[in-house]
């Protein structure tokens, strides 16, 4: 199931974006080439918050992390901590469910070369702020990277120079909220191993700790 997500006009808000999902849908008809909405329980307490959807992975599928490297070790993590049904996501009728957790992108539309600028950030900032405007008190938020970490705070309205990103690192939010930071579960990070399993797993495992410990 996924949350719904209102996009305005027709997604055009970013032009640049808005050019590339174009270029691209020329390029792979059967893509899905659109702004990607959030995917999972709509009243999870566990809100994870990516970058942003992936060329040939989400962009491709419909559904965040679906179809790229990086969904491999997540929708595996998930699934062991009993958050999703099955230890893989490859298109969005696979009939996978996520439980307790939803799964969110900073910026919804799929970027050149996987760099959204920063005025790409903050105008698609506004769907993250609606989303997080619904939430339930107490829910955990986990951030995939330094964007999804600043997109995040400023959703719910803070300023991201007063809480320092870093992997592990913890932050407590209006509303009883929590948000973690993690380092990005791509293929870049995993190859170099500045996120190893076991320190995805950790952090993941905290994350869903805290969320089963929310208030219902």
């Amino acid at each position: 199931m996924s949350h719904t997500v209102v996009f305005d006009h027709d997604y055009t808000l970013c032009p640049r974006l808005a050019a590339f999902l174009v270029a691209g849908k020329r390029e792979h008809p059967d893509y899905y080439c659109r702004p990607v909405p959030p995917f999972g329980d709509p009243a999870a307490r566990l809100l994870i918050v990516g970058l942003a959807p992936g060329f040939h992975g989400a962009n491709a599928t419909g559904r965040p992390f679906t179809g790229d490297y990086a969904g491999i070790l997540l929708y595996e993590t998930l699934h062991e901590f009993g958050l999703a049904t099955g230890p893989q996501s490859i298109s969005a009728d696979d009939g996978l469910r996520l439980i307790d957790c939803r799964i969110s992108n900073s910026v919804k539309c799929v970027p050149p070369g996987n760099k959204p600028l920063p005025a790409e950030i903050a105008t698609c900032n506004r769907y993250l702020a609606n989303e997080l405007a619904t939430v339930a008190d107490g829910t955990v938020l986990l951030a995939l990277g330094a964007i999804a970490h600043g997109a995040a705070l400023r959703a719910v309205g803070l300023k991201p120079g007063g809480y320092k990103f870093g992997h592990a690192s913890e932050h407590e939010l209006p509303r009883g909220m929590r948000l973690i930071d993690s380092y990005h579960c791509s293929r870049y990070n995993t190859n170099t191993r500045r996120l190893t399993t076991e320190m995805f797993r950790a952090v993941v495992g905290r994350a869903a700790e805290l969320a089963r410990q929310a208030p219902r």
